[in-house]
């Protein structure tokens, strides 16, 4: 039901039938195209192996490769309201040894709550439909932005393309000639009374888990003053630039309190000609050449001297800087805004799913006429 027969694949035909993988989730697991169909319209496959016990509504008929079981229901059941269902209230478990897989005998164990008449079915996967139609335009809007402040970044930061007023030949400066470079350090971790105190104290975890967000407002732990003068730690001002160096290479952030870090950082707070929203976005874009700094070396690390020569261009007027830095913060709102819509919309999904998968609410009255 589920096994490819070999049968070649061909270049798309005026009705292609579409063939589905079971281990890939992107475009529905869409593989590519075929003039045989095996399968039917209005029906749902669920992963064998891969992403395990997902389901998959489809709409047209459609040619199952790699391990795709097949569901047609019958009348009693839609089959756009049982996907919903599986994905949201089935558990599988996985009976078989080695290669964790289900079978057709072992889901066919399993059973799902529906409401006793189809247009309440369809009613339900109908209002779960649209909301996924709104994630789905959501997901699309964000990846278009995305590309958008990438292309922005490119032209932005490099002077191909200059915001209007601005003229002039960009600079070259060493990395040293845009703020003063500060270390980190770590106090003993056999000192109590070095931990836990008032000085927030950063590593690379605190920046990683900032998922690309710029601003750093606190710290997953602390040291004590104590500790701070017992290491080689570094208090940083607010609003300077917070860079790993060791290991996780390039990461930034912009603090905006006074913080110390361990020893994996390098961070620059920044001359008074230097906007530390620019910087911010320009050692975005680095990485690379900040890791050619660490000369193939297995463990990655820059030290502040290599770091110090390194070479940036960028506009000699703070204000230019600060104009560059607008334009693309104002993207970034953006892109922080419809992430958040996003969310709450997947969190309206979650809680619609579980009130209407569940029969807590009914969108069709009961007794409601048979499709």
């Amino acid at each position: 039901m589920g096994t490819c027969r070999n049968t070649r694949l061909r270049k798309p035909s005026p009705q292609p039938i579409p063939t589905h993988v079971a281990n890939a989730l992107q475009n529905k697991g869409l593989y590519g195209y075929t003039a045989e169909r095996r399968s039917n319209a209005d029906s749902l496959t669920i992963s064998a192996r891969g992403y395990l016990g997902h389901a998959e509504y489809r709409d047209q008929p459609f040619f199952p490769i790699v391990r795709l079981l097949v569901l047609e229901p019958t009348g009693e059941l839609d089959a756009r309201y049982t996907t919903y269902a599986v994905n949201d209230r089935v558990r599988f478990s996985v009976e078989s040894t080695g290669v964790p897989q289900l079978t057709a005998p072992q889901v066919g164990k399993y059973s799902v709550a529906a409401p006793p008449t189809l247009p309440e079915q369809r009613a339900i996967a109908a209002a779960l439909s649209d909301v996924d139609a709104l994630l789905g335009g959501l997901d699309r809007l964000i990846a278009k932005k995305r590309d958008l402040k990438q292309a922005a970044m490119q032209q932005l930061l490099t002077g191909q393309t200059r915001l209007p007023g601005f003229h002039g030949e960009w600079e070259v400066k060493r990395l040293g000639e845009t703020g003063d470079i500060r270390s980190g350090g770590t106090p003993s971790t056999t000192q109590a009374h070095f931990w836990n105190g008032d000085v927030p104290w950063c590593t690379p975890t605190d920046i990683t888990g900032l998922l690309g967000r710029k601003y750093l407002i606190d710290t997953a732990r602390t040291i004590s003053r104590a500790g701070l003068q017992s290491s080689s730690a570094e208090v940083i001002p607010p609003r300077s630039l917070i860079m790993t160096s060791r290991a996780t290479i390039g990461e930034c952030a912009i603090n905006l309190v006074a913080m110390t870090t361990n020893q994996g950082f390098k961070n620059i707070v920044p001359f008074p000609e230097i906007d530390v929203e620019f910087l911010y976005y320009l050692m975005t874009t680095q990485k690379a050449g900040l890791i050619s700094l660490c000369g193939g070396s297995t463990f990655l690390e820059i030290g502040k001297k290599q770091l110090s020569a390194y070479e940036i261009t960028l506009p000699k007027d703070r204000v230019e800087q600060s104009s560059i830095a607008t334009v693309l913060s104002d993207m970034d709102a953006e892109l922080t805004a419809l992430e958040h819509r996003r969310d709450k919309t997947r969190d309206l999904k979650q809680a619609m799913m579980q009130e209407l998968l569940t029969g807590k609410t009914r969108l069709v009255p009961a007794g409601a006429a048979h499709a």
